[in-house]
């Protein structure tokens, strides 16, 4: 059985406790690898490690920093396809897109803040005669970074990169659940030339080695994604220790489709925007509300094509949809359709399981569900279910759609599809998101600002918004 090593102060080693985490298959439901189950002891070590390695990293040359930056992601690109491999068998999605958007995506994400930072500059203010205001931005020192399960590498380098081309050192941690590509990264980041001690890269569960680096007292600041809960609790720890916070966590986003939008456009993106990753995408369009003049056209084309999905082997090119991360994931969104039921939803298409054959009939596999009928304060509507499962409703007003898109406790992403330029605008005004497109979906540009309102989150990363945070401001005044 292969085990998965931690990458502490630039070498692969084995957890201080000798104890490991079976890692599962989600395509066959079976162990395939076991990752280190790391602790407060593995924490330590790469913490200090890190400790010891800033005062050279952060003074290095933005140039050379920004080269080793650069390196690697030459070398992810190189290795797209083992990489992309790897994420498909450990996360269940399919190959088709770990190849076209995971994996390209992570080598965009360092080869961006690689660059980005050779043009991150500071400000200065002429106040008066004799007098100048300038600020500095400086690394803050070791920065924590914890990732979720659902885009791995993706998400891992979203948070690392602008951590340590802003002169941070790193302790980061994976999920537990989908740890393969970062330990693969570990082994380019040594190709790399990454000095001994920048970046650690340690496995275990969130509970004692994720817990351990937010609680840890030389760890200045954090960088988190995942569950709201999770996000609750690791703000109960920081902040009495006032470290610097940055939580992307849940949410549970509308879909708006107006009577006036481009029909067919509207209908193709939903098809994504709902099941893609098979709805495992903290963006995704959860909540569809179809203006009423459409209402049975879209919902009966949408439910047609849905039904048809290929729900299959994700390493088959022609399987739209790949299994559920785990066993325990499956089970939640299982039990979120069983709660639909209950809750007087229809289910329109979809609902259960699907058994496949061979090696692949103990996976993780659900049809994409569709469910009519709810009223929009049940749980199904309000709690996020992070799977292939979402709910339709028609409405009659702008001013409808605009009070159920902002029912719920989240505020990350929305979707606007109309062609009226005015009622686009004012709804992408007033909607409680920290995203909203209009008329597309997952248009990412990597200069602009990611995160949520609500219970969806603090702060923002991407672009400079995330070399800010990564740094320490300060204004210095001088009279001459």
């Amino acid at each position: 059985m292969f085990q998965l090593k931690n990458y502490i102060n630039g070498e692969l080693v084995p957890p201080a406790s000798i104890q490991y985490i079976d890692n599962f298959e989600p395509a066959t439901g079976k162990i395939y690898a076991q990752i280190p189950r790391s602790d407060k002891a593995d924490i330590d070590k790469a913490v200090a490690s890190a400790k010891a390695a800033f005062p050279a990293w952060s003074k290095m040359r933005t140039e050379e920093r920004s080269a080793i930056i650069m390196k690697l992601s030459d070398l992810i690109e190189e290795n797209l396809d083992r990489l992309a491999e790897a994420e498909s068998r450990d996360n269940g999605k399919p190959l088709w897109l770990a190849k076209s958007v995971d994996i390209p995506r992570a080598r965009d994400n360092f080869g961006f803040f690689g660059t980005a930072i050779k043009h991150f500059a500071s400000e200065s203010h002429r106040t008066g005669e004799g007098l100048i205001n300038f600020t500095t931005r400086t690394p803050i020192g070791v920065a924590g970074c914890v990732s979720p399960w659902n885009l791995p590498l993706y998400l891992f380098s979203w948070k690392v990169a602008p951590a340590l081309a802003a002169g941070n050192t790193v302790v980061a941690k994976p999920s537990e659940v989908t740890p393969m590509t970062a330990y693969l990264l570990s082994e380019l980041c040594i190709e790399a030339g990454f000095p001994k001690g920048v970046f650690n890269i340690v496995h275990g569960l969130g509970a004692e080695a994720g817990n351990a680096i937010v609680e840890h007292p030389d760890v200045p600041i954090i960088s988190f994604t995942g569950g709201t809960s999770t996000g609750a609790h690791i703000a109960r720890t920081a902040a009495p220790m006032f470290k610097k916070l940055s939580l992307e966590l849940g949410g549970k986003n509308p879909n708006i489709i107006f009577d006036d939008c481009d029909f067919d456009k509207a209908l193709k993106t939903t098809l994504n925007s709902s099941f893609a990753n098979q709805g495992q995408i903290c963006l995704c369009g959860s909540r569809i509300y179809i203006q009423r003049g459409i209402y049975e056209k879209f919902r009966d084309a949408f439910v047609d094509k849905v039904s048809k999905f290929k729900v299959g082997n994700p390493m088959a090119d022609d399987s739209r949809m790949g299994a559920i991360v785990s066993e325990q994931h499956f089970e939640k969104v299982k039990s979120y359709i069983a709660l639909a039921k209950e809750e007087g939803g229809t289910i329109l298409t979809g609902g259960e399981a699907v058994q496949l054959d061979g090696e692949f009939a103990e996976g993780w596999y659900l049809r994409p569900t569709i469910i009519e009928g709810l009223d929009e304060n049940c749980r199904t509507n309000q709690e996020e279910i992070f799977g292939p499962v979402v709910t339709i409703q028609p409405f009659d007003t702008e001013e409808e759609a605009l009070a159920l898109a902002n029912s719920t406790g989240y505020g990350l992403a929305s979707t606007i599809w109309t062609q009226d330029i005015s009622k686009a605008h004012r709804m992408a005004d007033t909607i409680k998101a920290g995203i909203v497109w209009v008329n597309c979906w997952l248009v990412r540009d990597l200069r602009t600002p990611f995160g949520g309102m609500k219970n969806s989150g603090v702060g923002r990363e991407g672009g400079w918004e995330a070399l800010k945070f990564f740094t320490e401001a300060k204004n210095i005044c001088i009279k001459y």
